[in-house]
């Protein structure tokens, strides 16, 4: 079910499975595991619609608009009159969003930005999660010249040219031998941009430009983390996972081969699978 909520003192667009699939004969709805899906920039909530068609009978799913995308709103002004859509902002949306579901701990996991805001859930709200899982994201911020470019992507933006970004950039998000199988997906994906407030993405870069560095979080993870990757992805190459793999041990780390930024689009089947075994390892 979709509804509106409020959250951290927003309104906020959610979709809960809770009562679209019938507890089994004998069992309590109530103790499926929890998993809370967050998208990635540019995205919104149904980003996810294949996923949680494929996991609704196993587990709860809850999905947002993450602030400044899609139908929720950006975080309120802060003492400057300024917007700014932190992590630690959607992190308290978060949190807010499992009082109003009544759910008190979950499974998180989060595509890119998502992640981001994974990983700063970890360090504000850990006693609300049982695991996280990282699709396609990290824990390092912005370097200069990233920021740089946040800073041309947001006068482009306020130009008008949200749409145009958004079609230059989400099929960079794939495998290249997987854009044709994807097509339909990333069409849709462009689409969906003209449900973002233009101000609430501005409001969402200036958040991703100034987050913090979160690899203390990765070093001690305080509840069991798993980092998803894929060979062709053009944002978090197989040269930084290593470097992961080495500075980060406390983290589980999984390979979906042939895929790019999006594995839960592209190689559904494999992402899913590597999903329920390590939400399944931690309920048993």
């Amino acid at each position: 079910m979709e509804f509106f909520t409020l959250s951290a003192g927003v309104s906020v667009h959610v979709w809960d499975t809770r009562d679209e699939i019938p507890a089994p004969a004998g069992s309590d709805r109530e103790s499926r595991p929890c998993l809370v899906l967050l998208h990635g920039y540019l995205e919104t909530m149904y980003i996810y619609n294949e996923f949680v068609e494929a996991l609704k009978n196993r587990y709860r799913l809850i999905v947002i608009d993450l602030p400044g995308h899609g139908l929720t709103d950006s975080a309120p002004a802060d003492d400057t009159g300024r917007r700014v859509n932190t992590m630690e902002f959607g992190a308290q949306v978060i949190d807010g969003v499992l009082d109003k579901c009544g759910v008190q701990k979950a499974f998180l996991a989060g595509h890119s930005m998502g992640g981001y805001i994974t990983l700063q859930a970890l360090r504000s709200i850990p006693e609300r999660l049982e695991g996280a899982i990282l699709l396609h994201s990290h824990p390092l911020p912005d370097a200069p010249e990233k920021a740089k470019d946040r800073e041309r992507e947001k006068a482009l933006i306020e130009a008008g040219k949200l749409h145009i970004i958004a079609a230059a950039s989400i099929p960079k998000m794939y495998n290249e031998e997987n854009l044709r199988a994807c097509d339909e997906k990333i069409r849709e994906t462009v689409e969906l941009c003209e449900t973002h407030d233009p101000e609430g993405i501005i409001n969402s870069i200036e958040g991703l430009r100034t987050r913090p560095d979160q690899q203390e979080v990765m070093l001690h993870p305080p509840v069991p983390l798993l980092l998803i990757y894929g060979d062709h992805d053009n944002f978090l190459p197989l040269e930084t996972v290593a470097q992961f793999k080495t500075q980060f041990p406390a983290v589980r780390y999984q390979l979906i081969p042939d895929t790019g930024h999006n594995s839960f689009i592209e190689r559904p089947d494999a992402t899913l699978a590597a999903v329920t075994q390590f939400i399944d390892a931690q309920v048993r």
